[in-house]
This record gives structure tokens, sequence and C-alpha cells, in this order.
């Protein structure tokens, strides 16, 4: 082989620069091998190459070598997003649950902030900021354990501190009447700190704003204590004034007549109605007459809305403002206050009624307990004028009720000092209408109306279910996220192939990721191809996780019996928390997990048949169940639920109910058609013939033969054998105060639960009906419940214009 002609010194130069850049293996990493290939390349063509053909032919061979790794490293960076080392996924689960609310009704009142904001309406959302919200539950041995909910304990980002708005609230102390007004002197003041949290409406650029006070003792609180040297005693009495803000009372569907909680009521009411003044007066809308401000457009430019009873101080709160302080006359006064208020009432069950003790009022808001009084005359004087000589009317429709311990009705209060009253389910609200406060209705029926309750889509679908909004976006486009109505368009996907594959697939892969979480948490392997069948709500005898419970049994029954028929596997999941006093609901959960102890580790029942209870059942759970739920429980006696909200949640996110005709149950029937979902049952006339007739559970007991050899396992101790009677007070229940009739409605869920079984083998026809679901899910925003109060209650219109954001001027 012939050798090449020698090279001069400048080409021997450039050779040796070329095979020099072979150190590039210690910057990248890479074994080029150019060095020997290079050399002959650039001399073959070495009288015409110049210096940028040797670049570029280096670059490209740089290049391809680095193109493989280059994409390999950018899906790596996709995947892991190691720069920051962050995942969005766990930041959000770094975030605690906001520990403002009770059960469903907190986080109804954080919708309704939602699509205020986003309909653009001029709107304040108030509260307690508690430094400990409601209890996070632990299971330890099968029973509920409460453990403080610290949601504070590393600051809260959101919100930020409004201490040039602190404001004084005033207890005990005494009253005197003199020639000047009535004075209330001698109390005892604690601040409300304001603590403000933006809520943005979605892609308007309003942002509202939610208002939280925070108890703190002046800083001469019992400073006379110091005086004597009693130093330890002024520390102590400063703690019992700022512990106002320290707890959420757990108790949800049950009045705990408590001094604290009163306390808490009137603190945030009397917070609240010093701040709404404070802005009105400020406003452009308080006219001042001889330096005195005007109140005759109060209710024109302020609306409040009593959410349940607990803030029902209200009312004499701003009589005694309007009186006392700004010196108007009672009928002004009284007049203004009945047209700012409206009241929503959330529960018809008598124990969560709110009752307070007259001689608590004596002790604590002296001036509120006369106002009352001076309302409940003006009340009754009423009344006898339209039915004179009906003293049971008077008694029932009093505001005080004169039994052994004389107490305050707060929901009558809050019906005479308000001028609209409003159930949140239709069924509720007639009820309310036509049953609880039937009195009042007969006397004043136009104030009595109705306003379904409604969940925000973009919390409930767009956050938590993005595969499934963006399935709807591509068929019907994005903006049903501000118009739920439009998903009715969905009606002409129903048979459409793709749909149903997408829509099959968007559920699948949530029941995989959920499934994934309850390996990781409970060590238990779940067949995602399983039914996955959900319970998740407060627990509570009326919304019989009980019967439930029984039901699973008699599943297990039936697996045990013919193992080797094949059964539709379902994975039960139930979860919720028990208010800490009450036994029942403590004991109804020891029996879940009693059963499920023995369920998942039967050899024989395998992966047919799966329970888990949930610990610490919260919203950031929620978001994580309600999309992989194939079956939503919604199973309360018909005629106690107000309204519910997780029934519209699973609807919206593609799970088929089974359910009674109990609170908006009735109104999702009425938009889907009864025979989309699964109703089985009494309904309310039925539940009322019973009551009048005599509830007699043994009769159904004998009649039921699976029921009737489920509550013998129950009693022969098959669950509990180390403490065979542990049960023992749920069977006494069960036979002798059901108030909320589980046996009756047994033999009706077991053979519509066949119905599911039947529908469930056959997955297109199910997912069919999950569309039709779905596409009649749009009665049920947020969005339309608040628009009604707007125009029908407030007065006011929301608007569709766009706030424009910071960086472009505003509209003079």
């Amino acid at each position: 082989m012939a050798q090449p002609a020698p090279a001069s010194q400048s080409e021997r130069k450039k050779q040796i620069t070329l095979r020099g850049l072979g150190t590039l293996e210690n910057v990248t990493g890479l074994k080029l091998g150019f060095n020997r290939h290079l050399h002959f390349t650039l001399v073959k063509d070495r009288n015409v190459a110049t210096m940028k053909d040797y670049y570029l032919a280096l670059a490209h061979i740089v290049r391809d070598h680095l193109v493989g790794r280059w994409i390999r490293t950018q899906q790596y960076y996709y995947e892991k997003n190691p720069k920051l080392g962050l995942d969005i996924e766990e930041l959000e689960e770094i975030e605690d649950d906001a520990g403002l609310g009770n059960g469903g009704l907190g986080r109804l009142a954080a919708c309704f902030l939602d699509s205020m904001a986003t309909l653009g309406l001029a709107a304040y959302g108030y509260g307690i900021r508690y430094e400990y919200g409601i209890f996070n539950q632990k299971i330890k041995d099968g029973w509920q354990v409460e453990e403080a909910d610290d949601w504070l304990r590393h600051g809260n980002p959101w919100e930020k501190a409004r201490p040039e708005y602190v404001l004084p609230v005033c207890f005990y102390g005494h009253i005197m009447h003199t020639k000047d007004g009535v004075k209330w002197i001698d109390a005892e003041v604690v601040l409300a700190i304001p603590y403000d949290t933006p809520v943005p409406g979605y892609l308007n650029n309003t942002v509202n704003t939610m208002r939280l006070w925070s108890a703190k003792a002046p800083n001469d609180f019992h400073l006379h204590h110091f005086n004597v040297g009693d130093y330890i005693q002024a520390v102590l009495d400063r703690n019992v004034a700022e512990n106002i803000s320290r707890v959420l009372y757990p108790n949800d569907n049950f009045f705990e007549g408590k001094e604290l909680r009163l306390k808490q009521e009137y603190f945030v009411v009397a917070a609240s109605l010093q701040d709404i003044i404070r802005r009105f007066k400020a406003s452009k809308f308080a006219c001042k007459d001889n330096i005195r401000i005007c109140f005759d457009s109060f209710s024109d430019k302020v609306a409040i809305q009593l959410n349940d009873t607990h803030p029902a101080l209200a009312i004499p709160e701003l009589m005694r403002i309007l009186v006392d302080i700004e010196k108007l006359g009672w009928d002004q006064a009284w007049s203004i206050t009945t047209s700012t208020f409206a009241y929503t009432n959330h529960t018809i069950l008598p124990e969560a009624l709110e009752r307070w003790p007259v001689a608590l009022f004596q002790k604590l808001l002296p001036r509120h307990l006369e106002i009352i009084y001076e309302i409940n005359r003006w009340h009754l004087d009423n009344i006898r004028t339209l039915y004179p000589g009906d003293e049971q009317r008077f008694r029932r429709m009093s505001l005080i009720e004169e039994n052994e311990e004389k107490k305050i009705n707060m929901a009558h209060l809050c019906i005479v000092g308000s001028h609209a009253v409003n159930g949140v389910a239709k069924i509720h609200s007639k009820i309310i209408k036509e049953q609880v406060f039937k009195d009042f209705s007969d006397i004043e029926p136009v104030k009595f109306q109705n306003k379904t309750n409604g969940i925000t889509p973009r919390r409930w679908l767009l956050l938590c279910n993005p595969g499934l909004a963006s399935v709807i976006a591509e068929k019907i486009g994005k903006d049903y996220i501000k118009e739920l109505s439009q998903l009715q368009k969905l009606h002409a996907f129903v048979n459409d192939d793709q749909f149903i594959r997408d829509v099959l697939s968007v559920k699948q892969e949530n029941k995989a990721k959920l499934a994934s979480l309850l390996q990781k948490e409970y060590g238990i392997r779940i067949n995602i191809a399983s039914m996955f069948d959900v319970h998740v709500k407060r627990i509570h005898e009326y919304k019989r996780q009980l019967m439930n419970c029984l039901y699973v049994i008699v599943m297990y029954n039936r697996i045990k019996n013919e193992p080797k028929k094949t059964f539709v596997a379902r994975t039960v999941i139930i979860g919720g928390k028990a208010a800490p006093g009450y036994y029942m609901a403590k004991l109804i959960i020891k029996l879940i997990t009693s059963v499920a102890q023995v369920v998942n580790n039967d050899p024989i029942i395998g992966n047919n048949l799966k329970i888990i209870f949930l610990e610490n059942y919260r919203v950031s759970l929620a978001e994580k169940v309600i999309p992989a739920t194939d079956l939503s429980q919604q199973i309360s006696t018909a005629g106690t639920e107000a309204s519910g909200t997780g029934n519209m949640k699973f609807m919206l996110n593609g799970a088929l109910t089974i359910g009674t005709m109990d609170g908006a149950n009735v109104e999702m029937a009425e938009e889907a058609g009864e025979n989309n979902l699964f109703i089985f049952g009494m309904r309310v006339q039925d539940v009322a013939e019973l009551d009048k007739k005599g509830y007699n559970a043994a009769q159904y007991y004998e009649k039921i033969p699976e029921l009737k050899q489920v509550i013998e396992q129950i009693a022969g101790g098959y669950f509990s054998p180390k403490q065979p009677e542990l049960f023992r007070d749920i069977l006494k229940m069960l036979f002798h105060n059901d108030r909320f009739k589980v046996f009756a409605d047994f033999e009706s869920y077991i053979k519509t639960q066949e119905k599911v079984n039947q529908l469930y083998q056959n997955p297109i026809e199910w997912t069919k009906i999950v569309i039709k679901n779905i596409a009649s899910s749009g009665k049920f925003s947020s969005d339309r419940t608040i628009t009604e109060y707007a125009r029908d209650i407030w007065g006011v219109e929301p608007k569709t214009l766009k706030i424009p954001p910071p960086n472009e001027p505003k509209d003079i």
C-alpha cells in the first residue's frame, strides 16, 4: 500500500490540532474515535478544504455521537426533573389540608368561594383561623384514635396577617340602661386578628378574600394579677382567651352546648360584622348626615348569608350595633337586619339543631339575651295577632323553649331574623317547609326557597381528574369548565366507541394509581379489574355505613359457600371520621375493620373481595379516591340527608350511584333518569308511614335468611373471637333503637346490588351509563348554585367581565 506524501509543517500542525481535539473525551465522557479517520478524510481533500470545512466536519461528528445521549437525557429530565429534584405531585402531598371546616359543610363553603370569585361577585368569606383543625384520625387495633391536626405547624404560605385591622370582641360583664342608651360594661376583651387568604377565580383575574380571625388576648389582659404577684394566673387567663381560635369542634350533625363553642360563634360574628360595617362606612355608598353615617342603604349594599345556625348570633349582634352604638331606632334597625340576612338550613336532624341554654347566654352575652327576648316578644305578638288563643302554636314557634331548662332555638332566631330561608336540595327544602318549619312557612311561604348544593368543577374534575377532563374537552371543548351544563353535549357520544374506550381507559388508570397507593399504605394487593365500591363520608348512623358492612358479610358468606363459583370481584373502600364522643359511630368503625381483618386474610376469598377502611379521610385523599371509583354508595335513610355533595363529585367523575331517594340523589335521578342510577329502599312517605305503624326490626330479621346469618355471626363473635360480645351494642341498637331502619331497606339493597353486579360484567354497557351520568351532572355545579343565591336572595348579578391583569391599565 502506497504511503501518503509527507505533510508540510502547516499541515502537520492541523493534524496535531485535530488529534488534540480528542481531549473532548475528558469533557463529554465520549470516546469519539475521530482522530485517525478525520486525518485521512481531511488529508484526502487537503487541496480544497478550508478551516470552516474542518470545523463543520468535526461538529457533525461530535453532534452525531451526542444525539442519542441528548434524547435520553431530555427524557430523563421530563420523567425525573433532576435539576430541581422536585415533583409537583410530591409538592402537593407536602401541603397540609386546611383545618378550617367540618365534614361536607366546610368543603361546600370552599366550593362556594371558588364560584363567587369565578362569577366575579364581590364576596368575602369569614371564619376562624383554627390552630388545630378537625383531628387526624388514626386506626389502632381497629379503633379510631384522634390526634391533633397541627396544620399550621410549618406556617401557611397562602395567608397574609393583617394586624392593622385588629378588632375587639367582648364577653361577660353586665348591662347598664342609662339615659344615653345601653352600655355593656366590665366586659372581657379579646382581640380578633385577621389573616387573609386569596381566593382566585378561574381565568378572570379576580381574586376574592377569605378572612379568618385569630384570637389574641390584649396586652393588659388581667393585669391586676401581675399587680398582686400572680404571674402564673395572668398567663393562664391569657391562654383561656386565646383558646377561642385554638381548635375546631369536630362534631358534625351533633350539637354540643359547650361554652367555648358559643364563644367561637360569637367571636367570628362580632369581628366579621365590625369588619363589614367598617368597609361599608368607608365606601361611597355610606352617606353622612350631620357627621353620622346613614345606614339606609346598608341592606342594598350588604348581603350576609348565614351558613346554618352557627353564625345565628349575627342577628342580635347587628341589632346591638345599630341600636346601642349607631343609635338607630329599634324598628329601623330591625328592618335593616332582616333585609340583610338570609339563612341556609343544612340539616333536619334534631340533635344537630342548636339550642343554647339561656343561663349560658346570661353569663356570656347578657346584652344579646335581652335583644333576643325583645325579638321574641315582637315575634310572638305578631303570632298572637294571626292566631289568637293558639297557645300550642306560640310554644312551638317561640325563640325560647320553655322546658326544664330554658333554651334559645337558634334556627327559629335565624328564620325570624332573615328575609329568605332555603334548604339545599329540593326534597330537603320541601321537608323543612312542610314539616320541620311548617308553622313559619304557613305565615311566610314566599320566604322559603330551595338552592340545591353544587361543587366546583375546577377542583372536582379539572384538578383531581385531568385525564377525564381532557377526554371530555376533546369532544366538546373547554368551555364546560365554566359552564358545566355544556356536559349535556356528551349525550351525543354515549355510543361512540372511541369515547367509550377513552373513558374506560381513564378510569383504569385512576384505579391503578389508587391501587398502588392502597398497597403502599395498607399492604393489600388490589385487583384493579375488581369493582371499586366506595362509601366515604362522616361516620354516622343515618349515613348507614352499617348497612354496607352487613352486605359485605353477605358477599363474604356467598363466596365461602360456593368457592368454585365466579363472582364479580369487589374492592370495598369505606372511610370517614366519627365525632370523638360518638360511641356508636366508633363502634361501627371497629366492626368494619374487624370484618376486613377476617375477609382480607381468608385464602378462600382471594381477590374476589377486599375491604379497606381509609385512615384519616380528607379532601386530599378524596381527590385520589373519587376519580377511581366505580360504584358510589349514597345510602342514607330517605329524608335524613339534606343534600350531600360527595354524590355529585362521584357522578361527575364517572362513578355510578347506588342510593336511596334522599337529598340530591333525587335530583341526580331526575337529571340522568332513575334507570341510570341504582335506586333502592323506602321513599320519604314510606318512612313516615312506617313510623306511624311502628318499626319492628325483628320482622325483617326473621324474613331475610342472609341477614339473619350475618347477625348471628356478629353476635357469636365470628369477627371478634377474643371478645364475642364486642358488638353487642350495635345489635341492641339495630333491634331496639334504630331510627334509621337498616333492616327495613336491607332486602331492597341486596336485590339492587345484584343489578350492579350484572351490569358491571358488561364494561361497555356500564361505561355507556357512566357517560350518561357525566353528561347529566351539569346542574350540580356550584356556579349554578351561587348564581341562584345571587339573583334570588342577594340581589346581585354575576359578571362575565375579566379584570385586567396588573400589567395592563384599568378601565376608568
